[in-house]
């Protein structure tokens, strides 16, 4: 069973690492102070491809999480 966690857990930890790197900086510098239109929350932005790339990563992040506690857990 802690093979098959371990597995898991190096599959989420790259999955992870990789989306990551794939989303885009949020850091627009002064041109975010006038661009309200780019936020987060605009219109139809969770049906974008950044927006569906944001929520996997929220939930392999829970996933990792949880993963880590259990795999650190079992150790003893």
């Amino acid at each position: 069973m802690r093979t098959v966690l371990t597995v898991i857990f190096i599959i989420v930890s790259i999955a992870l690492a990789v989306l990551v790197l794939m989303q885009e900086g949020k850091s627009a510098g002064l041109g975010a102070i006038s661009g309200m239109a780019e936020t987060y929350w605009g219109k139809n932005k969770s049906r974008s491809m950044e927006g569906k790339m944001i929520q996997i990563t929220t939930w392999l992040t829970i996933i990792f999480m949880v993963l880590a506690a259990v795999l650190n857990l079992t150790r003893f």
